[in-house]
């Protein structure tokens, strides 16, 4: 009986070292899935060049600013940085001017000027110094009156930028008040818009930068109508 059980036993004891059919189907699919898996992911990253794999290196769309504060598209060259770096300071003076009329301008048309100037150049200035940061390039003094290399606060001069005031006519400005403010208002403005246009038009001859020459037709097109818009005003307060 001994010897009956050892051989009928034998060949059960055997079968667990023979590979189950299933099983080994099992891993082989489970390989095929893995080597295609990983053969993916390596097209990917070959052709994908804008993600790279170390986290916080990528500087594609997803991480680009929104329009208006964000960094100009496109190439730029010296007259594009020229141009933001003195339109900021220019526009931050007429701001400073407008800002004036609250308590010192008696005529409705003055007030409603000053408030649409600080409307319209205020986002502009914004925008200005997003394209300087994203250049890499310094941005202006803070102060509108400026310590910008060769900047003389008169109409032009060594500082390329015409139309802007002296530290006299500010101080006129700040100390007039009613129909005298609104005059001398209207007049120094005039000649600060005017000279906002010639900067612009020597952005849009010499620049490069589409957005930043964009920029300059809208200042272009903007002051003039306000131009025409004061000189009505003066020729109607005289």
């Amino acid at each position: 009986m001994t010897v009956s059980h050892a051989s009928t036993a034998h060949p059960f004891a055997s079968r667990p070292a023979r590979p189950a059919p299933g099983r080994a189907l099992a891993a082989l699919g489970a390989a095929a899935v893995l080597a295609l898996t990983l053969t993916a992911c390596g097209s990917s990253g070959g052709s994908e060049s804008g993600h790279p794999a170390t986290p916080g290196t990528h500087h594609g769309p997803a991480t680009t600013p929104s329009a208006g504060t964000s960094a100009a598209g496109g190439p730029f060259n010296s007259a594009d940085v020229t141009f933001a770096q003195q339109m900021i300071p220019h526009h931050q003076q007429a701001l400073e001017m407008a800002r004036l009329a609250d308590g010192r301008a008696a005529d409705g048309e003055v007030k409603n000027l000053a408030a649409a100037i600080q409307k319209t150049q205020d986002p502009e200035i914004a925008t200005m110094k997003g394209w300087l940061t994203s250049w890499g390039k310094p941005l202006p003094s803070s102060s509108p009156m400026g310590d910008m290399p060769g900047m003389d606060h008169g109409s032009s001069g060594a500082s390329g930028m015409p139309g802007m005031m002296s530290d006299r006519d500010m101080a006129d400005l700040t100390a007039a008040k009613g129909k005298d403010f609104d005059k001398r208002f209207t007049r120094l403005m005039i000649g600060h818009h005017q000279g906002a246009v010639t900067m612009a038009k020597d952005e849009q001859k010499n620049g490069d930068n589409p957005d930043a020459k964009r920029l300059a037709g809208n200042v272009i097109a903007a002051q003039n109508v306000e131009i025409e818009q004061m000189n009505k005003i003066l020729a109607r307060l005289k």
